[in-house]
């Protein structure tokens, strides 16, 4: 568990308790990824429960902590008693003009068109990945990997180091949870020949397949119970599970035979649909072999919707508002079962971020709205992440997204066979888009996502205690052919972007105010926006002194946003007026400060106040026998800079100074749309 402290950025909470309350999405991915990256090295056999903390004590605001927390959990299991096979050293690799940079600075990553994380162990082995790219040819994004492992053996050098000062002995397990010998033995020859003819059906669906190895579990379960009536319950079951794991891998291994019929590089068949749903701004259906299904919808909303970050995860990790997310749902239904709905946990929050990261490099900055994607798992047979990929692009395309490319995502296997003694890995076979059993009973999980030019998202998750960077590399070139591949596939259903949006979709318009406009616009407390908004649905936010965006979520929403715009306005007609010119008006009525006055009928009356309507001091305009109606010539100022005030004079018509009497013709009003009203000229 990883937790950022306010107190490490200088700052306070801000909610009501003035404390931390639960964990933010950054704090649990940055879990997962410390714990994915020590998992593999703890021994076989060993599930006694084991908790590290990672609390970050200060943050210059400069670095990224994250990276420090990876090594901080290595260096504290290498010093401690705790069986683990580490140290692992972990560092971020950037691409920034062309040239690779090591733990680069935030000010660096903001210009980097890569953010990769490598966790490395011992003989330059590679144990975990996880990348964020824009579009990155694959040969630089393999230079970046080596680069990376290369600098993680300093840090492990340094790690054990410290443990051979300190004298570390690392405690005797009590007990593994492993099979024993003689069990394992008995189990091939109850069930060897019984589990292979499942596994080499390919006429079998996951749920079948399943069905048939419970049942053979079963019975072998019961058989050895009899022979063994001292074992332990988990040693049956796991006997079991041994026998079944080394029929499934050593026919990949010696037959290069999958369960499901394929070859070792072959996709499953993919079938895409998109705008399944009329009504909603975009939607799209991926299904990859016989039951994974997922249904991506896109929704559009204000760019006041944007994911507002915090101020302790702006100091702390320098993470800003974000207009365009990804959000992956997995119901029990999707693996065939039943289940407590709850909140997102950790897999659906990890899972829904690396869809997002595969698809935002090819989001346009300038977007007008802020986009959500959700991703629904209707059924599960391998990676969902990276069908949420697929189908997210195709969604977005479907919606009218202007998309630089289409993402498709991929997922690689690896069966390994390891020595005896050493254990390390003396041949190995790579799977293209590997199923759930795969996954289960292979030693990697690698999954890629990008365009046809190059690569936006990887994370790479692995059982083995590191594997060398060969592997690596060839699984980049697996999945780079079969990503063009899915790629071909959905563009027979959706080429290209479409070229417009909706018509149901939502509408953005610009309305200039002038200065002088604004108070009768926004209204006393703002209350004409607040109205607008409340009747109509519309989004209204201010861009700059003068401009307001209006944000509609639908067209009939927008007009009648400028009815109501029109109606509030319609008695507010401006002309542009001259400064210094003398123009007639109209007394509309008589107060005790002075007049009120129009300079043209639709004009909201003005006060010209008793200091500027004669030379002499008056208290009251009655001593100079004005009354309602009465037309008299004034000069005009211009407005008030503070508050946008017109300001007439009839005291300066008094003086020797003559002037232009003016009459007033071009009129112009609040403008939707974005058009800012140019000044005229007004004629004698």
């Amino acid at each position: 568990d990883y937790r950022q402290k306010a107190a490490a950025a200088g700052r306070i909470p801000t909610n009501y308790l003035r404390r931390e309350l639960g964990s933010t999405d950054k704090e649990i991915l940055t879990s997962r990824v410390i714990d994915r990256s020590i998992r593999p090295l703890f021994p076989a056999g060993y599930f006694y429960d084991t908790q590290i903390l990672c609390n970050l004590l200060a943050v210059d605001g400069v670095n990224d902590p994250d990276i420090l927390a990876i090594n901080g959990a290595s260096a504290a299991l290498a010093l401690s008693d705790i069986p683990w096979n580490g140290p692992i050293g972990a560092v971020r690799v950037g691409l920034v003009d062309g040239e690779t940079v090591i733990n680069p600075t935030r000010k660096e990553m903001a210009s980097s068109t890569l953010n990769l994380v490598v966790a490395g162990a011992p003989q330059s082995h590679i144990v975990m990945l996880e990348a964020t790219a824009e579009n990155i040819l694959q040969q630089d994004f393999c230079h970046a990997i080596k680069v990376g492992v290369k600098q993680t053996q300093q840090i492990i050098q340094g790690i054990q180091q410290l443990v051979k000062e300190q004298g570390v002995v690392k405690r005797t397990v009590q007990k593994l949870f492993i099979a024993p010998e003689e069990i394992v033995e008995v189990a091939k020859k109850l069930a060897s020949n019984k589990i292979y003819a499942v596994f080499t059906d390919s006429s079998h669906d996951k749920i079948s397949r399943d069905e048939a190895i419970n049942k053979i579990r079963l019975e072998t379960e019961e058989q050895l119970k009899e022979k063994f009536p001292e074992a332990e319950p988990y040693e049956i079951m796991e006997s079991f599970n041994v026998v079944s794991k080394d029929i499934f891998r050593n026919l990949v291994l010696n037959e290069y035979r999958r369960c499901d019929g394929r070859d070792l590089t072959s996709l499953r068949d993919i079938k895409c649909e998109v705008n399944m749903f009329k009504m909603l701004h975009g939607s799209a259906l991926f299904q990859r072999g016989q039951t994974q299904v997922v249904l991506c919808t896109v929704t559009f909303d204000s760019l006041e919707s944007s994911v507002k970050s915090d101020v302790i995860s702006t100091a702390v990790s320098g993470i800003k508002d974000k207009n365009f997310m990804l959000h992956y749902e997995f119901p029990p239904y999707a693996t065939n079962e039943i289940g407590k709905v709850t909140g997102m946990n950790r897999r659906e929050l990890g899972h829904g971020a690396l869809a997002e990261r595969a698809l935002k490099p090819v989001i346009p900055q300038d977007f007008p709205f802020t986009i959500r994607v959700t991703s629904e798992v209707l059924e599960s047979n391998g990676s969902s992440s990276m069908a949420s990929a697929c189908g997210g692009s195709l969604a977005l395309m479907d919606a009218g997204v202007p998309v630089s490319n289409a993402v498709a995502g991929v997922a690689i296997g690896l069966i390994t066979k390891c020595s005896q003694g050493k254990g390390d890995i003396e041949d190995y076979r790579l799977l293209t888009d590997i199923l759930g059993i795969e996954d289960y009973y292979g030693d990697m999980d690698f999954k890629m996502a990008g365009t046809n030019k190059g690569i936006t998202a990887l994370q790479v998750d692995l059982k083995l205690p590191g594997i060398p960077i060969k592997i690596v590399v060839e699984a980049i070139q697996q999945a780079t052919a079969a990503k063009r591949e899915v790629l071909q596939i959905m563009n027979q259903t959706l080429a290209k972007p479409r070229p417009n949006r909706k018509e149901s979709g939502p509408v953005v318009e610009t309305i200039h105010v002038p200065l002088s406009k604004r108070l009768r616009f926004v209204g006393p407390g703002a209350y004409n926006l607040k109205k607008l908004q409340a009747q109509t649905g519309v989004t209204v936010s201010q861009l700059d002194e003068e401009t307001y965006s209006v944000f509609a979520p639908t067209p009939g929403a927008m007009h009648e946003a400028r009815e109501f715009i029109g109606e509030i306005c319609k008695d507010d007609q401006e002309v542009n007026l001259e400064f210094g010119a003398i123009y007639t008006a109209t007394i509309t009525e008589i107060r005790d400060s002075g007049v009120m006055v129009k300079l043209y009928p639709n004009m909201t009356p003005v006060l010209l106040h008793n200091s500027q309507l004669d030379q002499r001091k008056i208290k009251h305009p009655s001593a100079l026998g004005l009354e309602v109606g009465q037309e008299i010539q004034v000069k005009y100022f211009g407005r008030d800079p503070t508050d946008g005030r017109m300001r007439l004079s009839r005291k300066i018509l008094q003086s020797p100074a003559t002037g232009t009497l003016k009459t007033l013709t071009d009129k112009n009003s609040i403008v939707l749309g974005g058009a800012v009203p140019q000044a005229s000229t007004s004629s004698q």
